[in-house]
């Protein structure tokens, strides 16, 4: 059996050691970097050749005193990477290692890294193999991104140190990769068992199980509407699984947007281990939820779990890949066994895992996204879950904003403690200062929008860039204002490398707020980045009970033409669900003062129809507020709650139980369009009669989605829909989506807005909604409701 690894990987398995530092610190910029490999190729001379492909199989047949011990028989490690660049000479050779990095270069010594020199010695050991040569030599070469300043570090190694060095590193690699080739074997038999755990599929279900499994076969792409209750969880899992066994894919990526759909997956999974399933299962919880020391910075300095992180870490992973299930849990566990940093610990097993269940941003956002797994793309397919939720994600991730008051005050702490940091700061309040003016001359309302970067601050930003990391590796003094300077590091690395992508898809967005200014690197278009993104994989199925129109999403999640796409009926009877339309009442943003008695006497006529639990879903919480206080006067005899903002975990859990089976009382909850209750919520049966939805759900007008709507026009003639319509009536869509769950679930739906019976908008109404009932008045929603649960009961 053949195992693959690149020299990078091999190298920092085995060598890997010392502290967890702060991500990105010092770390190389991206383009470029890549534009100062090249100008150091390029003057390299004509005997210089650059990117060098270079394999090495251990054992090797043509050279068997390579072999070492009998550990792993029946593997064949294929080591393989890419030399920057080799350097032909007369008596030997030279192996050239290029590593940019924005540090001051005197910070930089020959032991400043020894992974580098190591992997300079795998490239000069397969080259020198390769070659028949005796000797070879090894360079390092530093270059200081923004000054070009080049330094150059050179060693030479006979072929039997190479040798020696090299067959001690894949020996030690051995030993785990026949562990991990053992699991894979038990893995893959485990999966071929197993069946279908219902028994059978559940109308639409087969036929998305096959093609996802056919997408996966073909390295596509599919997009997938697939209503409520066909089991899409389960329909996307389960033929992945058998894609992993029949070698089509490695990794499993299931993304979601929010905790909920995490725990449906992990259902899921275990559900197929009723019937055998042995899967390596992690899941990947934020690091604001599962950090040990929240009140501490991550310099190894003040935390203890960053402080010899490396030196524990193989001992950890060993232990762990005892257990299947990767849990919250069991990762706090064995990190805290092992006095490690959970997070990082967790971000580490996601090598390892043949399903990693986590958030978008892992695999999207380029500031947190998995690098170690991505950056080079792999055999991966990503099944993303709710993928509506994608666009305004993926805006968000691939923007960046700055306020200007947090660097002031940085400023004025840093003053008296070190001038060269205070000197890079005045420089980025300066040109914030120079935004703020440009912003409030050029408009007079304290928003602006530049098609233009800019260019100033992000100069700025980089000198504070660098003058940080010199900071931070050669101070040993804690300062109070340390932990913020960390934080503001971290918010010019973003801005910056959003920066670097800058093109006709984003604008410069400026604006004023009541204490500060804020300046936005806004991507108005995500598409190309989220396709970049989605090529780090092989393939990739987003799904959504609420993909329509289909070309939006197609058009805006990364797409292609030749991508798939699927359309699914949903398995429910039609007659189940009784939907109801008010289009005398107007939820205009104008009109609404005037409309807060009506809106609560139609709840009023639909929920004393029949005892139950409802959800009333408004597009505002200043609108849901006012017939909220309005309702309870008018009917006092229906108990009602009310969502509020910035609810935990635990509130919104407390919150959903009290929508019970067999309710005593009619309960009415006051819920916000889009909000956590708008999706991604199970109750089942009588745990929810009905609903109300009031309004369309269109985005609040804002500068933002004034610009959104303005670029979409003028690329494809449908801003209003791009900006504002499809967006709401998605949210609309998923709210009705609570009602019926399950093939024995019936329910009332009473869509409020004289919208709803416009042309534009019953477009985009799903095939399922068959037959709808114009209810103008409450007598007629009274009438129209008591008819329908009357059916019930006959």
């Amino acid at each position: 059996m053949i195992v693959k690894i690149s020299v990078r990987n091999l190298v920092e398995f085995v060598l890997r050691r010392g502290d967890l530092q702060p991500g990105s610190i010092g770390a190389s910029r991206a383009l470029e970097g890549i534009k100062a490999h090249q100008y150091i190729q390029k003057i390299g001379g004509s005997d210089y050749v650059p990117e060098v492909s270079l394999s090495y199989s251990y054992p090797n047949l043509e050279h068997p005193s390579s072999y070492k011990s009998n550990i792993c028989e029946s593997l064949t490690l294929e080591v393989n990477g890419r030399a920057d660049g080799i350097i032909i000479k007369e008596t030997t050779s030279c192996i050239d290692e290029i590593k940019t990095t924005s540090l001051d270069l005197d910070l930089i010594d020959e032991s400043f890294n020894d992974l580098y020199w190591a992997q300079a010695q795998c490239y000069a050991f397969m080259y020198a193999s390769q070659e028949g040569l005796e000797e070879m030599e090894t360079q390092l070469t530093y270059v200081q991104l923004d000054t070009n300043q080049i330094k150059r570090f050179s060693r030479k190694f006979t072929l039997i140190e190479l040798n020696e060095f090299f067959i001690n590193l894949v020996e030690e690699y051995l030993v785990w990769a026949y562990r991990l080739q053992e699991w894979i074997v038990k893995r893959d038999e485990s999966i071929r068992t197993i069946q279908f755990p219902f028994g059978t599929y559940r109308p639409g279900q087969r036929e998305l199980a096959v093609a996802v499994y056919q997408t996966i076969k073909q390295t596509q792409k599919l997009f997938v509407q697939a209503p409520t209750g066909i089991g899409k969880t389960i329909g996307t899992l389960f033929p992945a699984l058998k894609a992993v066994a029949e070698g089509h894919t490695k990794q499993i990526f299931y993304l979601t947007a929010k905790t909920i759909t995490r725990t449906v997956a992990e259902k899921a999974l275990l559900d197929l281990d009723t019937q055998g399933l042995k899967v390596k299962r992690l899941t990947l919880t934020a690091k604001s939820k599962i950090c040990f020391l929240p009140e501490e910075s991550c310099l190894p300095e003040d935390c203890r779990f960053a402080r010899g992180y490396y030196d524990r870490l193989r001992v950890a992973v060993d232990e762990m890949f005892n257990e299947d299930a990767w849990t919250r849990q069991t990762v706090e566990n064995h990190a805290r066994r092992h006095s490690i940093c959970p997070f990082e610990f967790s971000l580490e097993l996601a090598n390892w895992a043949d399903v990693v269940i986590c958030d978008y941003n892992y695999v999207f956002d380029p500031r947190v996204y998995l690098k170690h797994l991505f950056l080079e793309g792999g055999e991966y397919t990503f099944l993303i879950d709710e993928a509506h939720n994608l666009v305004d994600r993926a805006r968000d991730m691939f923007s960046a904003e700055l306020g200007k008051e947090s660097w002031l005050s940085l400023k004025r702490k840093t003053k008296d403690d070190n001038k060269r940091l205070t000197k890079s700061l005045t420089k980025v309040n300066s040109a914030l200062v120079n935004e703020k003016k440009d912003c409030t001359e050029t408009t007079g309302n304290g928003e602006s929008v530049q098609k233009e970067s800019p260019n100033g601050l992000i100069q700025a930003l980089r000198n504070f860039i660098k003058e940080a990391e010199y900071f931070l590796k050669t101070n040993d003094q804690p300062y109070s204002w340390q932990e913020q300077l960390l934080d503001h590091y971290f918010q010019a690395l973003s801005f910056t490398r959003t920066a670097d992508s800058y093109d006709e898809r984003y604008i410069t967005y400026k604006y004023l707020t009541r204490d500060d200014f804020q300046i936005k690197l806004f991507c108005l278009d995500p598409a190309m980045r989220l396709m970049e993104a989605l090529g780090r994989g092989r393939s990739a199925v987003l799904f959504s009970a609420t993909l329509s129109p289909m070309d939006y999403f197609m058009n805006i999640l990364g797409g292609e033409e030749t991508s798939y796409k699927l359309k699914l009926a949903s398995p429910f009877p039609a007659e189940n669900l009784c939907l109801l339309v008010n289009d005398r009442i107007s939820t205009k943003y104008k009109q609404r003062n005037s409309t807060y008695d009506q809106v609560a006497e139609a709840i009023q006529a639909l929920v004393l129809t029949r005892m139950g639990n409802y959800f009333a879903f408004f597009s505002s919480y200043h609108y849901m507020k006012e017939v909220y206080s309005r309702f309870r006067e008018l009917e006092p005899r229906v108990e009602v709650i009310c969502q509020f903002s910035d609810m935990e975990e635990e509130e919104r859990e407390t919150f959903l139980k009290r929508f019970s089976q067999n309710p005593k009382q009619t309960l009415v909850g006051f819920v916000l369009l889009g909000g956590i209750f708008g999706e991604g919520i199970d109750l089942i049966g009588d745990r929810l009669s009905g609903a109300i939805v009031v309004g369309v759900g269109l985005p609040q007008v804002c500068m933002e989605r004034e610009v959104i709507r303005t670029y979409f026009e003028a690329s494809c003639q449908l801003g209003f829909e791009f900006a504002y319509m499809y967006p709401g009536m998605n949210k609309v869509l998923q709210a009705v989506g609570r009602v019926i769950r399950t093939e024995k679930d019936r329910g009332v739906v009473l869509l409020i807005d004289e919208r709803f019976s416009k042309t534009a908008y019953k477009r985009l109404f799903p095939e399922e909604w068959k037959s709808i009932t114009f209810c103008r008045t409450c007598d007629s929603i009274v009438s129209s409701a008591e008819r329908f649960w009357t059916v019930k009961n006959l």
